[in-house]
């Protein structure tokens, strides 16, 4: 079909949200933001949570500022491992929380005293985060069992704002598997797992695929903000990274996509789970993808170290773009200092200039004491962790992989994309920076018939996207500071 059509993507990361509108003509795909909301965590007494009323507000009212146009689709993608309980009148039990609310600090040494780690890996083949909605479900339920008692039905937070738009309580493929509760072998939620964990399956909503039409637009909303035709809407890969990898424009089959955010997500795409004793040393994840694939990933601590800082350096009067700090970062020493992305004192929020001035300290190396030599710090660290994850993806599949992709908002960050290319050895292809709200509308487009495939998306893509390219130099320098950092990882 080569009929013009247009799709809304509503895409809400951890920092930001957006209503995307993509104007597809059969040859290109035009993206164009019409709304954009700040989002964050609401502290309340001693907890964190996500502000979802606010959240679903700005997505209302980012659909009246196209209520002019026709839509042919609606398609909602955030975050995972959040989640919300409803009662039986799908009314909000309580808030959902917010997956760095410190309520599941050291539930890994209580869920695995009733269950081996190793079984929960191989029944659901996911990475082992405590954040993970396996860990924050199971503190709720020690925490605060009349909570969990008064729940009717669990929906992922993408799902949540798919109930609110279509009535529909479902839970969409790519975002129920974050969870670490779905058994990808099985086809189905893991219930023998909850049940022992002593969690309630009764909760659970049905999955769907990615591209399943939920429904028409509820006619109040529809009202509400001025549309004037009924809207589909239809779950697109739910799980923001799902989305993104559908946009990645990759021409070989042995590349590697890093979605790159607050979050960095650095794997490859296969058509089954590889559960192994090696993928579960390594801590990679097999996340639901798209048209029966799997998203083999290790989901890594990206562009929050810098993110943090920046917000830190706001709150003390010092309001810097993210062009100026790289630039500063640009201009520090190489090298001076490194850091473990994934050391727990990064995980919190606030304060981080001091969290990575104080580990300096303690692993005996310089104290960066500049913006610029802070940065540094974190983005050289960064890509070198995305060596040792590439090294650890190579293991587990078993042979050499070749170029790396990087899509998402973190693509456009020249500075840190030239390390990665330099600390990998590897050509970096940097592009689309809208990834996930293009894959998001890619999936809408093949739902409608718009598209043919996931794949003639991605062709279309690698026609029509300016790709940043960057080869890498100056290895034997990024080989000196990889034994460096890999001690660090070693404390």
């Amino acid at each position: 079909m080569t009929a013009k059509a247009t799709f809304l993507a509503f895409d809400l990361g951890a920092e930001s949200g957006r209503a995307v509108l993509g104007a597809f003509d059969g040859e290109r795909l035009e993206l164009s933001e019409v709304h954009r909301f700040p989002n964050g965590p609401v502290r309340v007494l001693d907890s964190m949570h996500w502000d979802v009323l606010r959240l679903f507000q700005e997505m209302k009212a980012g659909l009246a500022r196209v209520a002019g146009q026709e839509l042919a689709g609606i398609g909602v993608d955030t975050w995972g491992v959040d989640s919300a309980l409803l009662d039986a009148q799908g009314a909000l039990v309580c808030t959902p929380f917010h997956y760095r609310d410190p309520r599941t600090q050291g539930m890994f040494e209580q869920v695995f005293q009733r269950v081996p780690r190793e079984e929960i890996f191989e029944r659901t083949g996911i990475q082992f985060m405590e954040i993970n909605t396996l860990f924050q479900l199971y503190a709720l339920a020690q925490q605060h069992p009349q909570i969990l008692a008064a729940a009717d039905t669990l929906l992922m937070v993408p799902d949540l704002f798919n109930y609110w738009l279509s009535g529909q309580k479902v839970c969409e493929f790519t975002e129920a598997t974050t969870s670490q509760m779905y058994d990808p072998r099985a086809g189905d939620w893991a219930r023998p797992l909850l049940e022992r964990l002593g969690l309630p399956t009764r909760i659970l909503a049905p999955v769907v695929q990615p591209g399943t039409l939920l429904g028409p637009l509820l006619p109040a909303i529809r009202e509400e903000v001025g549309l004037k035709a009924d809207v589909p809407v239809i779950a697109p890969p739910c799980h923001d990274t799902g989305s993104a990898v559908v946009a990645v424009p990759a021409s070989s089959p042995d590349y590697v996509y890093i979605s790159s955010g607050t979050w960095s997500l650095f794997g490859v795409e296969v058509t089954s789970p590889v559960i192994t004793p090696v993928t579960l040393e390594h801590n990679f994840t097999n996340e639901g993808g798209v048209a029966g694939t799997f998203r083999l990933l290790k989901n890594l601590v990206g562009l929050w170290l810098v993110q943090e800082c920046r917000r830190e350096w706001q709150r003390q009067g010092d309001d810097l773009s993210y062009d100026e700090i790289t630039r500063l970062a640009a201009e520090a020493t190489p090298f001076a200092s490194l850091l473990d992305p994934d050391d727990p004192s990064f995980l919190l929020v606030g304060g981080m200039p001091g969290r990575i001035q104080a580990y300096c300290r303690q692993t005996g190396q310089p104290v960066p004491e500049t913006k610029g030599a802070i940065v540094r710090c974190a983005l050289e660290s960064l890509a070198l962790r995305y060596r040792a994850a590439l090294k650890q993806l190579e293991e587990i599949v078993g042979h050499r992989l070749g170029a790396i992709h990087i899509v998402g908002g973190g693509g456009k960050n020249a500075l840190l994309n030239q390390f990665t290319a330099d600390a990998t050895n590897r050509p970096v292809y940097a592009g689309p920076v809208e990834a996930t709200a293009t894959g998001n509308i890619i999936v809408q487009a093949v739902a409608r018939g718009y598209l043919k495939s996931v794949q003639e998306g991605r062709d279309l893509l690698r026609r029509t996207c300016d790709l940043q390219v960057y080869e890498p130099k100056d290895t034997a320098r990024w080989d000196d500071a990889y034994g460096r950092f890999q001690a660090l990882r070693r404390r």
